[in-house]
């Protein structure tokens, strides 16, 4: 099969992943680019991912998901300046092996069927306090669009060049994935959730982890603030604004 799919792995000290994560994107078909956008990496993130194989992007300093996921399409977008636009594969850096699951997820954008896919992991992962970031993103594209995910804040989509195109400016940090969502159906476009048996790195219990679910609380929040006519009480409790 031809190259027609670019994959994009934002990454944040994954050294120990990546590799196996690069590897096993770049063995997908009609993937023909892996770009690695290394995000403020304080380790060998970006050196070990250019040695297995991926052109790599590197952030003098952390910007967050989203701007990750914005420098990996335009990089991809400029390679692509003479031919086609290729689709954009998102993949979690920490996925390792897994990752060779992605498969189905591009397969509906390749055949017309949907513009913007989403993956529903098979495999549960056990993430501590997470719920409570989850519910508040479903309940939110929930109210905003009518369309009830499986996975809101699942990071694995596959989209065309024009419905990425049709998201920007995308939301800021953790956000990115509720305001994708809500963004693309309400401009008409065509989402779908693919059930894949990938998996990823189980979220902790420490205070990094506590951290990074008030991060994305924070970031969830804000994309649903300016999206529909709610705001955010008692730690996800919404109430229509009067």
């Amino acid at each position: 099969m031809s190259g027609d799919t670019a994959v994009i792995i934002p990454a944040v000290n994954e050294a120990d992943r990546i590799t196996a994560t690069v590897k096993a994107a770049a063995a997908l078909p009609g993937v023909d680019l892996v770009v690695v956008v290394d995000d403020g990496s304080s380790d060998q993130t970006g050196r070990v991912a250019r040695a297995a194989g991926a052109r790599v992007v590197r952030h003098s300093r952390n910007r967050g998901k989203a701007a990750a996921m914005e420098t990996g399409a335009e990089a991809v977008r400029l390679l692509d300046e003479d031919a086609a636009p290729r689709h954009l594969l998102f993949l979690d850096a920490d996925l390792g092996d897994t990752a060779q699951a992605a498969a189905p997820l591009i397969a509906p954008v390749r055949e017309g069927e949907a513009d913007m896919t989403i993956a529903v992991f098979t495999t549960r992962v056990r993430l501590g306090g997470h719920g409570l970031v989850v519910r508040l993103s479903k309940e939110g594209i929930r109210r905003a669009t009518g369309f009830d995910p499986a996975q809101p804040l699942n990071g694995q989509r596959c989209l065309t060049r024009a419905a990425f195109e049709a998201a920007r400016p995308l939301a800021h940090g953790f956000g990115v994935e509720t305001a994708l969502t809500i963004d693309l159906l309400r401009k008409g476009y065509r989402v779908a959730e693919v059930e894949v048996d990938m998996a990823h790195r189980a979220t902790g219990t420490d205070w990094r982890a506590q951290l990074h679910r008030a991060r994305q609380l924070r970031d969830v929040a804000r994309a649903l603030a300016v999206r529909e006519p709610v705001v955010v009480q008692n730690l996800g409790k919404l109430r229509h604004r009067r």
